[in-house]
């Protein structure tokens, strides 16, 4: 895990260079040449610097802990620090790994610093998916990932809803489930109604007629909040569309190319995804639904399911993730990948965004990286699934990823319910 995560860090920052080392000054993203700093520091954190009284022993690298801690440094500073050169940059991310392989591949290694060195790997991970986002929210080339050639197409329309009966379910993960963030824990009993789902995410073709039927023009059909951001925004299709009504094109990373109308929709934040569902006459699933239809199976004695299909890993035949294709597939692709109830993509090609707000579950108690998920409850909200761009190894059924409402640059799409 560490060195698979490596070798992708390697790989999407290997041709920046000069001004597109440190980019613009934005609040979605990180100047790249911090970024992989803060990767070198975090691991050598959590894996190489603790010491029994709780205290850290002195970095690697000199002053790396006013450089590099996330939870110190304003966001805004990351512009101003004196960052090292990418060279010493990268010298300082290869000797932290060389060591922390070494010290995880002795016999004695023990089992704090085997999770530690997988909670540094899932890092990796999900600075990798960011890393994604900042080159297409740049405009950079699409990143050398590995994997097929973009899919465009794909095979149609996927129409209709599941009918799922609801019940007793234990939302979360449990303690047998492996390494789970603290946000997961713990699993918990909860009723869910019965309820209608689309069996597909919302795709282009769909959200191109709310947008031609003036949906970013009518107050009505927006919360408040909503449309103050609209207003503030100045927007009137979603942030990479280009064009008009009937010949609509979008921008991905460096090219603009034609809107794939089977695809589902990428790029909308949740304040556009609760106008179009006021639109459609649908709503947002809640967080509860949504783990429900991935995860429950008709006879719940069976307990519940790791992934949609099943507790098998995912596969290139199941699910749009990290190394399958190079972005999204069409919402009828990957059947392989359904849930007991019949939805598709529930895992993989985008995010979902859900109705509810990031809180804690009952219980709650941060783990030792502290700054992960407790600074956020409240003002965030709740996407499950994964993207085309996320690492199999990061993803479940229960892992739930969180923004604030009005991010776009999240490879993130959404499904609907019945009302």
């Amino acid at each position: 895990m560490l060195t698979a995560a490596r070798a992708r860090t390697l790989t999407l920052v290997a041709d920046l260079s000069g001004e597109q080392l440190l980019g613009p000054r934005l609040g979605i993203v990180n100047p790249p040449l911090w970024e992989i700093g803060h990767l070198a520091w975090f691991q050598e954190r959590w894996c190489l610097r603790r010491r029994t009284d709780g205290t850290l022993a002195p970095a690697l690298f000199p002053g790396a802990d006013a450089l590099y801690d996330s939870s110190t440094v304003p966001h805004a500073t990351r512009w101003d620090l004196p960052l090292p050169t990418l060279e010493a940059t990268l010298r300082y991310l290869e000797t932290v790994l060389e060591r922390v392989c070494g010290d995880v591949s002795r016999p004695a290694n023990d089992q704090e610093l085997a999770y530690f060195a997988q909670l540094a790997a899932l890092h990796e991970e999900m600075h990798c998916e960011a890393f994604t986002y900042t080159r297409q929210t740049l405009g950079y080339r699409a990143p050398h990932a590995g994997n097929g050639a973009f899919e465009a197409g794909g095979s149609g329309v996927l129409a209709g809803d599941a009918e799922l009966p609801g019940g007793e379910f234990m939302l979360g993960a449990r303690p047998d489930e492996g390494f789970v963030f603290d946000n997961e824990k713990w699993a918990h009993p909860i009723v869910v109604q019965p309820f209608r789902m689309a069996r597909a995410a919302v795709t282009n073709s769909e959200f191109a007629a709310f947008v031609d039927d003036a949906g970013y023009g009518r107050n009505a059909l927006w919360s408040t909040e909503g449309w103050a951001w609209r207003a503030s925004a100045g927007t009137e299709r979603p942030v990479y569309w280009q064009g008009k009504p009937g010949s609509w094109l979008e921008r991905r990373f460096d090219e603009v190319i034609a809107l794939s109308p089977h695809s589902p929709v990428m790029h909308v934040n949740w304040y556009e995804a609760q106008a179009y569902c006021r639109w459609a006459g649908r709503r947002l699933p809640t967080e509860a639904e949504w783990e429900f239809a991935a995860a429950s199976v008709p006879d719940a004695r069976r307990g519940k399911r790791r992934y949609p299909w099943g507790d098998d890993a995912p596969q290139a035949d199941r699910a749009n993730l990290f190394g399958t294709s190079a972005g999204t597939v069409s919402v009828a692709a990957l059947p392989g990948g359904d849930s007991a109830w019949g939805c598709r993509q529930m895992v993989g090609n985008v995010w979902e965004w859900t109705a509810d707000a990031f809180r804690p579950y009952p219980g709650f108690v941060a783990d030792p990286y502290k700054e992960y998920s407790a600074p956020w409850f409240g003002d965030h909200k709740v996407l499950r699934g994964g993207c085309y761009a996320t690492r199999a190894c990061l993803i479940r059924n229960t892992w739930r990823n969180f923004y604030t409402p009005d991010r776009r640059d999240v490879f993130a799409g959404f499904r609907t319910c019945a009302p």
